[in-house]
């Protein structure tokens, strides 16, 4: 008894005080990240108390030996095109071996970019709209040759039944996810012509979905639907509608809860219009070409910068509008790329579809382009921003995105891929770790992990 009370005791208290103080850390260390990455800016439907994996990576956990020719790669890329920041991450047979950020993410408070701040993605939304439409495609809750105006269509609404041209209700829902719906981008892009709309359709600005798609019912179609291609941004915001339809939920939502959960991404969102509104890890937006000014969508007549103000991002929302972290959108596309080593969102025979003009149409569904090799890209581009997004055929996948634009606007894409395909292809070998999969502490130090793969 003497010695239990002298020695047992003591020791239990002891424990005691330790496994407090290690839960209290534990607690505040993952408390102050989940305050420091998120506030009222935040999707109510994304409180589920999750820490987004890509928050817990740093840019060291890829300082390995083999990859030092990307670093120096994108960093004299970044130099030469004079942008402010960049993030990069490849996957290797499905695991994330690689995941960095360059530069500076916010020149006003000398952050650096690191793999988890939020880039705006521009039209490789459009990949995501394209893949909960197949989503709800394979639910059978959805049928690619139903028409979408008309009596019988999908968006029957009263408002939406004046047509300026009867081909009108031929649209079906195949014929907006392979641009070949009848508009033509050549003839205005309304999505981004917010105010003028506002104006002839003589409501607030910026002008609602609503509006804008009922301004362009009012007009003649420039072609047959299903005879031509022609990139359509307003065809991928009507998705957005449809899905809101098909599933009775709003589109970020349903996107959410069936697309992005189930395979383990938590930070992916719709972005907001202007600086404040930012989110509290998303980068700040640059243009190495000269600030434009141009009037602030929303109608007060201020005078902002294109990429702060200029565009209503909410609107772009299914065809341009969001935001994510290159090792987040890298793992939706490893739940889309038909390798084997990780079960995909979509079956096999959807994701052939999508990705095979033969099979797709005259344009394919939510990519960009494809080749004969099994290469498939989506790019995207905003004034201030750009993202490349890549599935190559030997089981690597990489994302690269900037916050800058530079005077080659959207054709900085083939200085990109170039850059890219010279860096990616001159690894020998990857590593074996795994930084989806990594735990809080990070993938261990490197010394002690193989620098190569036995496999490869």
């Amino acid at each position: 008894m003497f010695y239990y009370k002298l020695v047992i005791v003591p020791t239990i208290i002891v424990l005691k005080k330790i496994l407090v103080f290690v839960s209290l850390f534990v607690f505040f260390f993952f408390g102050e990240i989940a305050l420091t990455f998120s506030d009222k800016g935040y999707p109510s439907l994304l409180n589920d108390e999750e820490v987004p994996f890509s928050l817990r990576l740093d840019n060291q956990y890829s300082d390995y030996s083999g990859t030092e020719n990307i670093d120096k790669q994108v960093n004299t890329f970044i130099k030469r095109w004079k942008i402010e920041g960049a993030s990069l991450a490849v996957t290797k047979d499905e695991r994330l071996v690689y995941a960095k950020g360059f530069g500076i993410a916010n020149g006003e408070t000398g952050e650096e970019v690191k793999p988890g701040h939020l880039f705006r993605i521009a039209s490789v939304s459009k990949l995501i709209t394209a893949v909960a439409i197949m989503k709800l495609y394979e639910e059978g809750n959805l049928d690619l040759d139903e028409t979408v105006f008309g009596e019988h269509g999908i968006l029957n609404d009263s408002r939406f039944r004046s047509f300026g041209d009867p081909r009108i209700e031929e649209i079906t829902v195949r014929h907006l996810l392979n641009h070949t719906a009848g508009w033509s981008r050549y003839s205005g892009d309304p999505l981004f012509n917010p105010l003028y709309i506002a104006r002839k359709m003589d409501v607030p600005a910026p002008a609602s979905f609503d509006a804008i798609l009922q301004y362009t019912l009012l007009r003649n179609l420039n072609y047959d639907p299903g005879t031509r291609y022609s990139y359509s941004n307003l065809g991928y915001a009507i998705l957005g509608e449809i899905i809101v339809r098909k599933s009775g939920m709003a589109y970020q939502d349903y996107v959410v809860m069936n697309i992005m959960k189930p395979i383990g991404i938590h930070d992916m969102h719709i972005g907001k219009s202007y600086y404040h509104e930012k989110y509290p890890n998303e980068v700040r937006y640059h243009s190495s070409a000269g600030k434009l000014s141009i009037s602030a969508m929303d109608g007060s007549g201020e005078k902002v910068p294109i990429y702060y103000g200029g565009n209503d991002m909410e609107l772009l929302g299914p065809a341009g509008g969001w935001v994510a972290s290159a090792p987040e959108l890298i793992k939706f596309l490893t739940a889309i790329d038909g390798f084997d080593e990780q079960p995909d969102i979509l079956s096999s025979e959807t994701i052939a579809m999508m990705s095979n003009p033969e099979m797709a149409g005259k344009g394919l569904f939510g990519w960009r382009g494809s080749d004969r090799y099994g290469t498939w890209w989506r790019t995207g581009y905003l004034s201030g921003s750009s993202a490349l997004l890549v599935r190559q055929n030997d089981g690597i996948n990489w994302v690269l995105m900037t916050n800058t634009s530079t005077y080659k606007q959207s054709r900085i894409h083939r200085y990109v891929s170039g850059m890219m395909f010279g860096a990616v292809g001159a690894v020998d070998q990857w590593p074996v770790f795994d930084l989806f999969s990594m735990d809080d502490e990070g993938p261990g130090p490197i010394t002690d992990i193989p620098a190569t793969n036995p496999k490869l």
